[in-house]
């Protein structure tokens, strides 16, 4: 049963990414400084793994394009979900984002002619009628601010499946994967770097709103440790992979979104209506049905 425990891992090691993103926010973390982290130790991760595999190409010009494309989806999938972080709640906005698994299957069960089994369908069925109760206006929340979190949410959720779908492309066309990672974490460090030294520029020249050296160097520490997840949690899935079978490994993998939920509730106290705390669990059952 050794893979149970890496796919265990796996949820856990990548759920603590996700809920060090929402720490970062709540302790006033600068945004750019803390994906600029978070991408600055995941690429290391991921060379130090592509390195060491045997099949680096790092001049293969199909690692960089399929890089950008995941890299693109990873990067303003990530920006987006923490803007969602900013009007909505973390317990349910994290299981959302993570129904980006229903594209990917749709794209497998179109293009590669993968079964979709009859869990999948019921899993399916379950997201969507999270998605309709999730429409009903929160207690206390303005339709504009729910508007806004639903947009953002479903901006996040399709540019995650980018990146969970290019990685079915790159996997399909037998491409390298941890280079592939390594080269979209590489140019999302880079774009996030312009992106803090263009916030520099800002506060040596400009009086608009800009983040303080406090907020900065918060965002900064909390992103680096979410990268190690993000690497970590992504290495152990593979591993699960390889040791067990995919259709049990993957449900596993899917709880990740559970550690950013309880997360929440226990250390920020998120508190959920009725409707909310059914789409939750409707979020969550369907996640497990679409990942058999």
């Amino acid at each position: 049963m050794w893979w149970f425990a890496l796919a265990a891992g796996s949820a856990l090691v990548f759920g603590l990414a996700g809920l060090l993103m929402k720490v970062s926010q709540m302790r006033e973390g600068a945004l750019s400084p803390m994906l600029l982290g978070l991408y600055a130790s995941g690429t290391c991760g991921f060379w130090l793994q592509a390195a060491l595999s045997e099949n680096w190409a790092p001049l293969d010009y199909r690692i960089w394009i399929a890089g950008a494309i995941i890299g693109l989806g990873s990067a303003w999938g990530n920006l987006l979900f923490m803007k969602a972080l900013e009007c909505g709640p973390a317990s349910l906005t994290s299981p959302l984002t993570n129904s980006n698994i229903v594209l990917v299957v749709a794209m497998g069960a179109l293009f590669y002619k993968e079964p979709v089994h009859p869990a999948a369908i019921t899993g399916v069925a379950a997201l969507l009628a999270a998605v309709v109760l999730l429409s009903v206006k929160p207690g206390g929340s303005s339709k504009e601010a729910n508007r806004r979190w639903f947009a953002l949410v479903a901006a996040a959720t399709l540019l995650f499946a980018f990146r969970n779908g290019g990685l079915k492309v790159t996997e399909e066309i037998g491409l390298d994967n941890a280079s592939v990672l390594w080269s979209g974490y590489l140019l999302s460090f880079l774009w996030f770097g312009v992106l803090s030294l263009r916030d520099r520029l800002k506060a040596d020249g400009s009086s608009g709103r800009v983040s303080s050296p406090a907020s900065v160097r918060t965002g900064l520490a909390w992103g680096l440790a979410a990268g190690v997840c993000s690497y970590g949690g992504l290495q152990l899935y593979s591993a699960a992979l390889r040791e067990g079978p995919s259709h049990l490994v993957a449900p596993i993998f899917a709880t990740n979104s559970l550690v950013v939920a309880l997360g929440s509730f226990l250390i920020y106290g998120e508190k959920l209506g009725p409707t909310q705390r059914l789409a939750f669990v409707l979020l969550l059952l369907g996640l497990a049905l679409v990942r058999i």
